[in-house]
């Protein structure tokens, strides 16, 4: 039987973050949040659950809440994902990403926390030549956003070689829905999640969805991605740290996908079933370093965790991703 530690989660108020907190209170594990609020929000964190409004790279704060919260293991959300952004703004990216990433570590490391969870990407790849892709296929990033997170894998590997520290790195494919009870979702305005895009639209707040790029080569022609639900990636996480600590000498860097790709047009035509509507959809040119396709092999994943995946269903993701952006709708008074 795992010993349940106290886990700080960072940036805990964001998307992944929130889905994280629910899964590690609904498990029983004790859990404590850093956000500084930029992108997160308070309403996402639920009852009981401590809240530190601040910042990753306040070293102070972060080893005054070691020591409050006995934390014995961070699992690490906090910091920028949006590509485009990342390419106009890089040194924004290398700062948020791998410069506070380093201090977070340093942290950590000088409390002598033993057990640490990344949050990475599939945008560590690059676009890859083979699809699916595999945890050793070479790591190619062709913008900030996949860079800033590779580097930061690369310090925990170091780190964990140097100190009594082991990780575990997961690499996000297309992640999508919300918590299945309507307790926390994607929140963020003006997101460009395909799925929070086009319930959006269906419901009113968008006037269209752009589809960007329809000569691909792909079955339709538009792009095919790995969507996978937060929650059963919320739950690779815990099982992940379950793993972290019943094997201390070990690290880890697994895929989080399902293996199986939906292209941009069959996720809007899972929306228009699901909402009995039509999404109107705008057609546009290619968006520059878009792969053709982006597919998980998630072998590695399920040998390693007991992870078996509750909710690998367009529409069910589909359904959970609306659930919620009514709700969000209630939350803030809109409509």
């Amino acid at each position: 039987m795992i010993r349940m530690v106290p886990v700080l989660v960072t940036g805990g108020a964001g998307y992944i973050g929130s889905h994280a907190v629910l899964a590690l209170k609904d498990a029983g594990w004790p859990v404590a949040v850093i956000d500084n609020l930029t992108t997160g929000f308070r309403f996402a964190i639920p009852d009981g659950v401590p809240l530190y409004e601040g910042d990753i790279e306040d070293g102070a704060l972060l080893a005054r809440i070691f020591a409050e919260q006995g934390t014995r293991a961070v699992m690490h959300f906090a910091g920028s994902i949006i590509v485009p952004d990342s390419v106009e703004n890089p040194l924004k990216y290398y700062h948020n990403n791998t410069a506070k990433s380093r201090a977070l570590i340093a942290a950590a490391v000088a409390a002598g926390v033993p057990h640490f969870i990344f949050s990475s990407t599939a945008a560590t790849y690059g676009v890859p030549e083979v699809s699916p892709v595999t945890e050793d296929s070479p790591k190619l990033p062709i913008n900030p956003y996949g860079m800033s997170k590779l580097m930061t894998e690369f310090m925990l590997a170091d780190t964990a070689t140097a100190h009594a520290l082991n990780y575990c790195a997961l690499r996000y494919f297309n992640v999508a829905g919300a918590d299945p009870q309507a307790r926390t979702g994607q929140s963020t305005a003006g997101a460009t999640h395909l799925i929070k895009v086009a319930v959006e639209a269906a419901l009113g707040k968008r006037s269209h969805v752009g589809v960007f790029g329809t000569d691909y080569d792909t079955p339709d022609g538009t792009g095919v991605r790995d969507y996978i639900h937060v929650s059963d990636l919320a739950a690779a996480h815990v099982l992940a740290l379950e793993a972290l600590i019943a094997q201390p000498e070990r690290s880890m860097t697994m895929n989080c996908g399902y293996g199986r790709g939906f292209s941009v047009l069959e996720v809007l035509d899972a929306v228009d079933r699901v909402t009995n509507r039509t999404i109107t959809r705008e057609l546009q040119g290619r968006r520059p370093g878009d792969p053709d396709s982006l597919i998980s092999d998630n072998q590695r994943i399920k040998a390693t965790l007991p992870w078996v995946p509750r909710y690998a269903d367009l529409e069910t993701i589909v359904e959970h991703a609306l659930a919620w952006e009514r709700k969000l709708t209630e939350i803030r008074g809109e409509g």
